[in-house]
């Protein structure tokens, strides 16, 4: 996967603090461009039943948006370019302003509404979850506030499949590039009753996914250490805990492979994973 023009999406506050700072990491990483941008309403949607009069509210909107660009400037230095976008949706106005700048990222932070150290989806990501064509990384809410020095590893969540053992071979390439080691995951959701049948299936499970893991890194080694694991819980998000993870740690997950070509489409297991991380995540598009 390229990372050569990272775009990301900024407001005022934490949530908008949160991805930039993450965005900044990745930029130096990666030695990126950096585009910050901040999408604002059209002028013709004034709210209110009086309907302020657009040119009015067309100023209030420019100022609004040079007082948070502003702030971005302050977090981020001058090493990177601030733009506006007018759109009716904040993540569909950065899928539409991706596509014009050839960005081959768009980062975001948390929605507000869950914990610290978790990622909400709301509106702009749900949108750019499900219409992106380039990848889209998610940073946990408060990632900002102690933002690691470095990336310290790149976690692949790996089912096998077409869609997955692509997006194994681009993490090993950018982990490669960031100089960082790669990790694969599956993940195995167990009821934990103790059935005789369930214990031998998930028994069978277990190995089939050890084989997988080991067959999707044979390979790569050549790019960047790789580790796998199998990680066992009674849904996604214990699965999750089950193993450690490093302060500069980021999560990588396939699209759907029921989604439309070369747009990020994320499926039932992707989304438990995104809510569940305590680290960024990065969609990728799906690939054919």
């Amino acid at each position: 996967m390229k990372l050569d023009n990272i775009l990301a999406g900024y407001v005022a506050g934490p949530r908008g603090r949160d991805g930039l700072a993450l965005a900044v990491l990745l930029k130096e990483a990666a030695r990126a461009r950096l585009t910050v941008a901040n999408v604002l309403p059209p002028a013709t949607s004034a709210p209110g039943p009086a309907r302020a009069e657009e040119s009015a509210w067309r100023a209030y909107l420019h100022e609004q948006a040079t007082a948070t660009l502003a702030q971005a400037r302050e977090l981020a230095g001058d090493d990177a370019e601030y733009v506006t976008h007018t759109h009716r949706g904040s993540g569909r106005g950065l899928v539409e302003l991706a596509r014009r700048r050839g960005a081959d990222v768009v980062v975001i932070g948390s929605a507000p509404g869950r914990g610290r150290g978790l990622i909400s989806v709301g509106s702009t990501a749900d949108q750019l979850l499900h219409s992106s064509s380039v990848p889209v990384l998610l940073a946990p809410r408060g990632w900002g506030d102690e933002p690691p020095a470095a990336f310290d590893r790149l976690t692949v969540a790996y089912r096998r499949g077409p869609g997955c053992d692509v997006a194994v071979k681009d993490a090993a390439r950018t982990a490669a590039a960031l100089g960082v080691p790669l990790r694969l995951v599956t993940l195995v959701v167990s009821s934990g009753r103790r059935v005789r049948i369930e214990e031998e299936m998930l028994a069978r499970l277990r190995d089939q996914a050890a084989a997988d893991l080991r067959a999707a890194a044979r390979g790569q080694r050549r790019r960047s250490p790789v580790e796998v694991e199998v990680l066992e819980g009674r849904n996604v998000a214990q699965a999750l805990a089950a193993t450690s993870w490093l302060p500069g740690e980021m999560i990588i997950c396939a699209s759907s492979d029921t989604g439309p070509l070369r747009r990020v489409f994320l499926g039932d297991t992707s989304i438990k994973i995104v809510r569940a991380s305590t680290c960024p995540v990065m969609v990728l598009t799906r690939q054919p």
